[in-house]
């Protein structure tokens, strides 16, 4: 795992840490519902990490065909060092 993907990875890990502990601590409040929206953003982090960055500037750049993208950017990576 390389360092960037870990951040994104510990970015997904605090955002939705944060928004639980948050709607614990706001119980029966309207922002309980924002909170447990965001903390359903940060799953993707925490499973995918920096390919959900990867996703979203694609997208950003207009691809028409992300999956495309996300694959040539995969296949232009060194193979792993064992």
């Amino acid at each position: 795992m390389t360092r960037r993907d870990l951040q994104w990875r510990l970015g997904g890990i605090a955002l939705t840490g944060g928004s639980c502990v948050l709607c614990l601590a706001l119980d029966s409040s309207p922002l309980t519902i924002a909170f447990f929206l965001l903390a359903l953003l940060g799953m993707p982090l925490m499973i995918h990490g920096k390919r959900v960055g990867q996703l979203f500037r694609a997208e950003r750049r207009g691809h028409c065909n992300t999956a495309n993208a996300i694959h040539t950017a995969r296949a232009r990576r060194p193979p792993p060092k064992r």
